[in-house]
Order: structure tokens, then sequence, then C-alpha cells
């Protein structure tokens, strides 16, 4: 599949510092910042800085450094916010059919509360 990553999407100006983040954790490879929009009391965006559009173009062409790095950050965030604590769910979005509303690779990190059934019939 060939993926078209927009430069001018949120999450890319973000990272350019043209649009202000609240920042929990910064790497070299990857950026986790408060949602502007919570769902949840804990409710965390975790986004590599490379040009990837969703998670199978992300686990497909990141280089190795970048995915651990994502995914240890990842894990510092969740530990950090104490969500590990009572659970918390990691929800990706692909597509038009997944409702993805940024064209840029981003792992929700949410929890807090109890989130109810993932998905209803």
């Amino acid at each position: 599949m060939a993926y078209t990553y927009d430069p001018q999407n949120i999450f890319a100006r973000i990272l350019r510092g043209e649009i202000p983040n609240k920042t929990v954790l910064e790497t070299a490879h990857t950026l986790a910042f408060h949602d502007i929009h919570p769902q949840a009391p804990i409710h965390v965006l975790v986004i590599p800085k490379g040009p990837y559009v969703t998670f199978d173009h992300f686990a497909a062409e990141a280089t190795p450094e970048e995915l651990l790095d994502f995914h240890r950050t990842t894990a510092s965030v969740i530990a950090l916010l104490g969500a590990g604590e009572g659970g918390y769910r990691a929800i990706t979005n692909s597509g038009l059919n997944g409702m993805q509303e940024v064209p840029h690779y981003h792992l929700h990190i949410l929890g807090g509360r109890v989130l109810g059934r993932m998905l209803d019939h």
C-alpha cells in the first residue's frame, strides 16, 4: 500500500513548533502530549516524529530505533501518569472506516475511569 503523508496535518505542525501542545514526554523519536478534547481523565496522544500515516505504515517502515523509542516512551507515559494502576486503553484509528481524524499515526492512551465496552454491536 502506498502512503501519502500530508506535512500540513496538525500533528506535523505541532512537531514543527507551529502549534503549542501540553507535552507529557518528548524523546528523540516520539512526542506524547495531552489531547485537547480529552475523553477520559487520562487522555494522551503518543506520536512518532517521523512522517507515518497509520500503525501499519509505522510498523512496516519505521527504523528499529524509532520503533523501540515509540514503545518505550509509551510505557514511560503510562507509568508517569499512573494509567497502569487501574487499567487503560490504547487505541489507534486508521483510515476512513477506522475514523482516523489526523493523517499522522498516533496512539491514544485513555484511563483514569471505567471506559466501558469498546464497541457496541
